[in-house]
Parts: C-alpha cells; sequence; structure tokens
C-alpha cells in the first residue's frame, strides 16, 4: 500500500507573470472573460485576425532586415534576397545616419556603415533602390530620431522615378518614444520629437495615403527587458500619444489609422506569443472604437510585422539559433502576423551572411509550402489554454495601460525616465534568473558544451575603404549641388521649425536640393535642441 501523499506539481508563471495550470479545460476560459472577444476572423474585435481567410488568399510578406556598407552593397543584397524569394525590404540605417549625423562628421568616424546603410544624401537613396520596383517590393525603413528627412528622401526619391507618391506604400519605423525606453537614437527632446512624428503623419496623410508613417516598435521595448505584456502595453500607450498628436492638428483618426503599424518581438513562451498577438488584436480594435471613436474597420486593425527577436538568440551554440529561429518563425505564423522578419542564426555575433540569410528566408519558405501554415486561419483558435491565455494577457495589458495612464501618460513618464526604468528593472531580474539557472536557456545556463568554440561564426568585416568611399561622395555631391538652393532649402527649415508649421514640406524641399542628413538636422537642432538623458537610481 502506497501511504505517500501525491507531490503537487511547482508553480510555473510565464514571463508576463501569469501562473500556467498544468491542465485547461472550459471552465478556465470562462473564468477568464469567456469567449466575448474572440468572434470570426475579419470581423471586430480581429482577435483572430484581421483578414478573413488570412494566409488562405496570401500568405505574410517575407520582409528579412538588411543594410551594411554603402548604398551599392546594400542595393546587392536587396537584389540578393528578392532573387531568393523575399518579397518585402526591411532596411537598416547605420548609426550615424539614425543619429542625424553626415558620415564626415568627426563623431561617425569608425561606425559608417558598420550596424547599417550609411545614407548622406538623395543620392544615396537613388543608389540604393535603383532597379528595384517599388510597386512591387514595398520598403519598411528601421530609421527613428532621423525619420523626417529618411521619409522626404524615400518620397522624392520615388517621385523622380516617376513614381505617384499618392499610391506609393511603405513604411518608417519613427517611433520616436520606444528610442527614449530602448535602443538610444535619439536626437531631439521628447516633445519635438513627437511634433515631428505628427509632421509625418499628417504630411502623409496630406499627400501620401497609402504610405504608413508610422511602425510603432514594441519590439525595441521587449529587447531591452520587457515582458510580452509589457511590450504591447506600452506600444499601445505610445500609438495613443501619437495619434492624440495628429487628433490635435485637425485630422480625424480613420485619415491615420489604417496607415499606423506595429513592429512586435516573437521570442519566448510559444503559447504565450500567441497569446500576445490574439490578445493585442481585440485590444487595439477596442482602443480604436472605443476610445478613439473609429468607424472604419480597418483603423481597428492591429497591421503588424512579427520580427524574429535576436534577443533570444545565443552567442553559445550558434547552430542552434536555427532551430530557434524556426520556431520563432512558426510562433509568427499561428499568431496571424502579416509580415515575417526573421532573425538569422548569426546576429547574436554580427551582420548576417547571405548564407545565413538565405536560410531564415527558407525557413519562412517551408513554412508556407512544407508545413501547412497558411491552410487554416487562427489554427490554436478554441484551444481552452490559448483562449484562456488570450483572455490573461488581455486583461494584463489594460492593466499595465491603466497604470500608466494614472501615473500621469506614456509621454510624462518617458521624459521622466520612469519606463525605462522599470524596464532596465525587469531586464536585471530577467538577467539574473538566467545566470542562476532559474530561467533556463539551452547553451547558455543548461546543456552546455565543455568547449563553446567549436563552432566559430565568421564575423561582418569593418571596411575602412567603404567609409573612405561614401565620405569622398557626400563631398562630390556638394561640389555638384545648387548651393544656393540648398542654403535657401535649410533656411525654410529652420523658419518652418521656429514657426511651428509641419517641417516636412520643407524638408523634402532640402532633400531634392541635396542637402545632407546633417545639414537638415543642425537646422532642428538650432531650435529645438538635443535630448539629454534623464539619470534615475
Amino acid at each position: 500500500m502506497n501511504d505517500r501523499a501525491p507531490v503537487e506539481p511547482k508553480a510555473v508563471f510565464n514571463e508576463s507573470g501569469l501562473e500556467v495550470k498544468p491542465l485547461y479545460t472550459r471552465a478556465d476560459v470562462d473564468a477568464s472573460g469567456g469567449e466575448a472577444m474572440i468572434g470570426a476572423p475579419g470581423e471586430y474585435p480581429f482577435t483572430r485576425g484581421i483578414h478573413r481567410l488570412m494566409y488562405r488568399k496570401q500568405p505574410w510578406t517575407m520582409r528579412q532586415y538588411a543594410g551594411f556598407g554603402n548604398p551599392r552593397d546594400t542595393n546587392q543584397r536587396f537584389k540578393y534576397l528578392i532573387a531568393n524569394g523575399q518579397t518585402g525590404l526591411n532596411v537598416a540605417f547605420d548609426l550615424p545616419t539614425q543619429i542625424g549625423l553626415d558620415s564626415d562628421d568627426p563623431l561617425a568616424e569608425g561606425e559608417i556603415g558598420r550596424v547599417g546603410m550609411s545614407i548622406d544624401t538623395l543620392r544615396d537613396f537613388e543608389l540604393a533602390f535603383d532597379g528595384i520596383d517599388l510597386d512591387k517590393i514595398t520598403v519598411s525603413m528601421t530609421i527613428n530620431g532621423a525619420a523626417a528627412i529618411a521619409i522626404a528622401m524615400y518620397l522624392a526619391m520615388a517621385e523622380k522615378r516617376g513614381y505617384d507618391v499618392t499610391k506609393l506604400r511603405g513604411t518608417a519605423q519613427n517611433d520616436i518614444l520606444k528610442e527614449f525606453i530602448g535602443r538610444g537614437t535619439w536626437i531631439f527632446p521628447v516633445e519635438p520629437s513627437i511634433r515631428l512624428v505628427g509632421d509625418t503623419i499628417e504630411y502623409c496623410a496630406r499627400h501620401a495615403p497609402k504610405y504608413s508613417p508610422v511602425s510603432v516598435c514594441g519590439y525595441h521595448i521587449r529587447e531591452s527587458g520587457a515582458t510580452p505584456a509589457q511590450e504591447m502595453a506600452y506600444a499601445f500607450c505610445i500609438a495613443r500619444a501619437y495619434a492624440d498628436e495628429a487628433i490635435r492638428r485637425g485630422l480625424h483618426v480613420d485619415e491615420f489609422a489604417g496607415r499606423l503599424s506595429y513592429n512586435f518581438n516573437i521570442f519566448g513562451n510559444l503559447f504565450e506569443q500567441v497569446a500576445k498577438f490574439r490578445a493585442g488584436r481585440s485590444l487595439w480594435a477596442k482602443i480604436m472604437k472605443e476610445e478613439y471613436k473609429a468607424e472604419s474597420p480597418g483603423s481597428m486593425w492591429l497591421r503588424m510585422i512579427a520580427a524574429g527577436g535576436g534577443g533570444g538568440l545565443t552567442f553559445e551554440q550558434p547552430e542552434l539559433n536555427i532551430v530557434r529561429g524556426a520556431y520563432y518563425a512558426l510562433i509568427s505564423a499561428l499568431s496571424g502576423t502579416q509580415t515575417m522578419a526573421l532573425c538569422s542564426y548569426d546576429e547574436a555575433y554580427t551582420i548576417p551572411t547571405e548564407y545565413s540569410a538565405r536560410i531564415s528566408l527558407r525557413t519562412m519558405q517551408i513554412l508556407i509550402e512544407e508545413m501547412g501554415l497558411t491552410e487554416t486561419v487562427d489554427p490554436l483558435g478554441g484551444s481552452w489554454y490559448v483562449e484562456t491565455m488570450t483572455n490573461q494577457m488581455r486583461a494584463k495589458m489594460e492593466e499595465i495601460i491603466a497604470e500608466t495612464d494614472a501615473e500621469g501618460g506614456i509621454v510624462k513618464l518617458i521624459s521622466e525616465g520612469a519606463i525605462q526604468a522599470k524596464v532596465s528593472a525587469q531586464a536585471y531580474r530577467m538577467q539574473q534568473n538566467i545566470e542562476s539557472g532559474a530561467f533556463p536557456k539551452v547553451g547558455v545556463n543548461c546543456y552546455r558544451n565543455e568547449h563553446e568554440d567549436e563552432h566559430p561564426v565568421e564575423f561582418h568585416p569593418y571596411n575602412e575603404d567603404d567609409a573612405r568611399a561614401q565620405i569622398a561622395s557626400l563631398a562630390q555631391v556638394r561640389t555638384e549641388r545648387d548651393a544656393d538652393a540648398v542654403a535657401r532649402a535649410l533656411a525654410r527649415v529652420g523658419a518652418d521649425a521656429r514657426d511651428g508649421a509641419n517641417v516636412m514640406p520643407a524638408i523634402v524641399d532640402a532633400v531634392k536640393a541635396y542637402a545632407s542628413v546633417g545639414e537638415i538636422t543642425r537646422e532642428l537642432v538650432k531650435v529645438f535642441g538635443r535630448y539629454q538623458e534623464p539619470i534615475r537610481f
């Protein structure tokens, strides 16, 4: 006879702090809020997808992140990816470009083209997109502080090539508030930075209505340490701040909300990630309908790219990142994203090689062609576990949003450094859990190899010749352009910034005159100043 008492399983919590039960039943769905927010695909609240047939009608766009060195090299990588089946472009810019520096600025030394494409003038955009059909291949640009300039250059380049910009599609990340939380490539203080985002939204609504001027980026908030629930909640708070700015200018929500998009992360627990996106779709629809009184269904869509989280990759046993990437792609497909950008296995080390980028591209293509991920909509819908977790994740996001609003709102809290402090504290706790082994990471704190350097990864070299060539190209543009036209255009940028006018028309004129990123930025800095990060302990 066995008299031992049954051993209760230890409690398990996901990253968002929700307890995971050993077994789920319909009673758990009912207790978490029931099925009221599920609905049908393509119908409010869009929990199951923003389109009725989703991938059955059209697979997700494959949009690998790419860009390095000079525009000519990047153009060749773009063409390589397109030739291998990529259906959209996702442009990486180097750090000098992101923070508004020209290549010949002393502060840019050693960083020209290192982590992305170097851009100085409209000439560089012309080279980067030479031979690429912008009607067939849409372009997403990962740039924030200098986004207004990059958008102006992209539209000017397209117009010069004969495209109708009123029909041109594309996206700029242009989410400056998350830069203050995460990556740190800011230029101007918080308030004028939001003003510039508003200028791009207003300008595109009037002149390029199919272009998406803002892709709110929970991705980098997550990479900086936020939980999955915080990632979504803070992103929604940020999007609301931009929406408020656009409405303050007299735009109706349906004039711009349909062109807002999102960039989210997908590393972590599979079921938590799927529930995160299903919950996020319904919550964003609810916010747009109830808070902003949107009438168009398109204004309520959570239009998103789900990017393979580089923060989930490891230096150790890098070949395991190929496996992780495959699961990230699976999560993204099960979550119902419209666009997928999958990290490459060597991104924990370096800029991806053509070989590693092709593996990521083929991974997405295998899901489409072999694994049946496009055959039915929301295949995990109806799972008692997933539906319960979806309800719980939505409630958690709403709790975080309410807390943020109660403390003064996202703009105030970012200005004070409070959100940064919360995310940093969360990152510290996660690192402690990894180091202690409380959070398992295969190859890092469990299942380690004795010799971790058995499979070295090829590093992308920094090319000083490319840097010198980029500086020489900028010097050549300066000798060939009309200096008086540039001076007049730059003076208008400064005047419009001082007068409170929308600066986008002036920036567009300046880039058409071949004014540089650095020159335009300096005019704006004269008016707006530079951001100084608050220090909190």
